[in-house]
């Protein structure tokens, strides 16, 4: 039997920015590792996730997910192989999914664990495209804004981790137009050219209102807000009647220190009836078995494309997460463990 490491290290969060994060509010600690006890297991991580519904948890206000403790580990989806076991559901040498990220070593209460197959996927893929922000993009597009073939839809945060899958997954389901926003050339041209958007702009190169009519110039049937701001503002005027937006983030106003103005073109909610829906992965669990048949097929096809932008090293966490924050990443944003 392989003896087990003594320590490991984890990220805590020691003050909660204002702001944008800064290096100081966080601290790389090491602590001793254990033995795990009965219905536990002890977890080697291979990768952690960093996502933008973090930056809500460092700050100390009641929402639907508790904030981080102060001086404790960080936690976050994460996947890893079981080194020991004290639960007869896992054994020595599975993959795993679980939420306590942000470490090199997990104690993992085995109920709160999930077996993840390799051979079906890289295991980093249960962090993105088949994970918890591959869900919240289907059950997002499909179930929140009722998507049907024939639809038009406007994507902002395009190039991330959700948009990226919202759009293609429009493009396979029959939308009429995808249109997706980004922050790069680089990124418009990754969607146009790689991921099959039928329009894509630069939003930092003009009106986000203008380039959107521009991009749609019969209007747009669903939107699905990833950024919040001029986007949603531009989305309202863009949407026609009956349309339907999905509200999944809004990481332009994340680290503002002053309240955020709303889109001055609600009024437009009232004649067009559209519908604004807030979206938490969490209320669709029900659709992770349909999700997974679905989408893991159309990645087996190649129908369906994937990035990663991967960062490697615990040690580099706290750069991946601003690095996420700032537009960065094409893709999911793994944090990687394995070298």
């Amino acid at each position: 039997m392989t003896a087990l490491p003594t320590t490991g290290r984890s990220w805590h969060l020691v003050a909660r920015p204002h702001g944008w994060p800064k290096p100081e509010d966080f601290a790389l600690r090491e602590a001793p590792v254990t033995e795990p006890g009965e219905g536990r297991i002890l977890v080697r991580n291979l990768h952690f996730s960093v996502d933008p519904y973090m930056r809500g948890r460092m700050n100390d206000v009641k929402s639907y997910v508790p904030p981080f403790k102060l001086d404790q580990p960080m936690d976050g989806g994460a996947v890893g192989e079981v080194i020991a076991s004290a639960d007869e559901r896992f054994a020595v040498g599975d993959h795993v999914l679980h939420g306590l990220g942000w470490r090199e070593y997990a104690d993992v209460p085995a109920k709160h664990a999930t077996k993840v197959d390799a051979s079906l996927a890289p295991l980093s893929a249960y962090l993105g495209v088949l994970g918890m922000p591959g869900l919240t993009a289907y059950a997002g597009l499909f179930e929140v804004a009722s998507f049907k073939e024939g639809d038009a839809v406007f994507v902002s945060g395009a190039a991330g981790a959700v948009g990226s899958q919202v759009g293609q997954l429009a493009k396979l389901r029959g939308a009429s137009r995808v249109i997706g926003s980004a922050g790069s050339d680089e990124k418009v041209k990754h969607l146009v050219e790689d991921l099959g958007f039928d329009a894509a702009f630069n939003y930092k190169n003009g009106p986000v209102a203008q380039q959107l009519r521009e991009a749609a110039p019969d209007g747009i049937d669903v939107y699905f807000d990833n950024v919040g701001g001029d986007h949603l503002e531009a989305a309202i005027g863009s949407l026609n009647v009956h349309g339907r937006a999905t509200i999944c983030g809004m990481i332009a106003q994340y680290n503002n220190t002053e309240s955020t103005p709303g889109p001055r073109n609600m009024a437009l909610i009232i004649g067009k009836r559209l519908r604004l829906q807030g979206v938490l992965v969490g209320d669709h669990a029900a659709l992770q078995p349909q999700f997974v048949q679905d989408v893991s097929a159309y990645i087996r096809s190649g129908e369906l494309k994937y990035s990663e932008t991967v960062v490697e090293g615990i040690e580099n966490g706290y750069d991946a997460f601003v690095g996420l924050l700032r537009g960065e990443n094409t893709g999911k944003m793994i944090v990687s463990l394995t070298r």
